[in-house]
């Protein structure tokens, strides 16, 4: 199982650089190619950034259509020990809860542009690895 880093769904509904490679990484997710999960406190950052309802709708039906997508719904306690970790582990709030998640739930690695975990015991992936497969 991977878990998905807010970056990656941010790249295909912003239409940035990377929003292609995103995208087909994704729909292999939506196909059920690869089993991950999602954050529900990854889901409201979206929603938050997205701020247009055609968006917000689209992203929100893309996640609910997708066979090997799970959300993950973040509980008060799961955000008191990422909060734990942020120092320890030298990350923000939201990088800390996506780390705490993928060490919680035995992700294989977490699927992010993000460099900050490159300094954790996570691995860290891009998508255009796993379109290779």
């Amino acid at each position: 199982m991977l878990l998905v880093d807010t970056n990656i769904f941010l790249e295909l509904f912003l239409g940035q650089e990377k929003a292609e490679e995103c995208e087909k990484f994704l729909q292999k997710i939506s196909d059920g190619e690869f089993e991950a999960v999602v954050s529900k406190f990854t889901i409201h950052a979206i929603e938050a950034i997205l701020n247009k309802s055609e968006l917000i709708l689209a992203f929100l039906r893309n996640v609910q259509g997708a066979l090997g997508l799970n959300v993950y719904e973040t509980s008060v306690e799961d955000e008191m020990a990422a909060s734990m970790l942020m120092d320890k582990a030298g990350l923000d709030f939201d990088d800390a809860i996506q780390y705490y998640l993928a060490k919680k739930l035995g992700v294989e690695a977490i699927v992010s542009y993000d460099k900050h975990f490159d300094k954790t015991d996570m691995k860290r992936k891009e998508p255009s690895e796993f379109l290779e497969r």
